[in-house]
């Protein structure tokens, strides 16, 4: 899918300012149109190393960052064991990163110089994806390949069920591929709206100080949407996790449902 550059307002990130300065560069016209995967490795490294340098600095008497750390992480196992029950730890570590992930890629938008990726439709979609195969994937390891289309089927239990099968089979099938459609809609809408109206209020800030000549910076109307996005960053983050946990929830057999 090839990355979008419309005329929607949008911040001007580093790679952007690059390419304004060195337009016939191939590197800088290849990082321009690849910008939102550039910013997407960049915090995977970013949280790699972050990750890899608190597992090494763990203490018995943990100090203000490792308390951080483990607060976050505790507090992402009790949402996945509240939804999932008891067998909820096992997937805090999928959707604990995926969370944590979405939550980074979103805040970017409000770092100077760099950019949302999770305003990019592209992004979105790859991260549905994931979960698409990783539920997928859940259902047939925990059900079996014949409890897993069993489900598909309505999980029949009496001469109705079967009777609808017909019904329920398509409506499963068609179900399934509809989640990942919306997680990456949703996402995506959110925060391409989101960093749009930011956009928006910094260039009615640059124009606002247009009687002074060109310059760079204007009033900083954008502030209070700044402040807004910060909790729509995890709101957002906080939704297409909590969906994910539902979606994996509703593949798992039905014992394993309740705790």
């Amino acid at each position: 899918m090839a990355e979008a550059h419309s005329a929607t307002p949008e911040v001007a990130n580093i790679i952007s300012l690059l390419h304004e300065l060195f337009k016939e560069n191939s590197f800088v016209e290849f990082l321009h149109h690849n910008e939102n995967a550039f910013f997407s490795g960049l915090i995977i490294i970013a949280l790699a190393v972050f990750a890899r340098f608190a597992a090494r600095h763990r203490a018995m008497m943990p100090g203000k960052w490792q308390n951080f750390v483990e607060m976050v992480l505790e507090s992402l196992d009790n949402i996945t064991h509240g939804v999932l029950g008891h067998h909820g730890r096992a997937f805090t570590p999928f959707i604990g990163t995926l969370f944590i992930y979405i939550f980074m890629l979103n805040i970017c938008g409000i770092v100077p110089g760099l950019k949302a990726p999770s305003s990019s439709l592209n992004t979105t979609v790859g991260l549905a994806i994931t979960v698409f195969f990783y539920v997928q994937y859940t259902g047939i390891r925990r059900n079996g390949i014949g409890g897993y289309f069993f489900h598909l089927l309505g999980n029949p239990k009496d001469i109705t069920g079967y009777c609808f099968i017909p019904l329920m089979f398509p409506l499963h099938v068609v179900e399934e591929f509809i989640k990942p459609m919306s997680l990456s809609l949703r996402l995506y809408g959110n925060m391409f709206g989101e960093d749009s109206l930011i956009g928006v209020f910094v260039s009615l800030g640059i124009v606002a100080l247009s009687f002074l000549g060109k310059t760079p910076v204007g009033l900083p109307f954008q502030i209070p949407f700044m402040l807004l996005a910060i909790i729509t960053s995890v709101i957002q983050a906080l939704v297409f996790s909590m969906l994910s946990t539902i979606y994996i929830m509703s593949m798992l057999p039905h014992e394993e449902e309740h705790h």
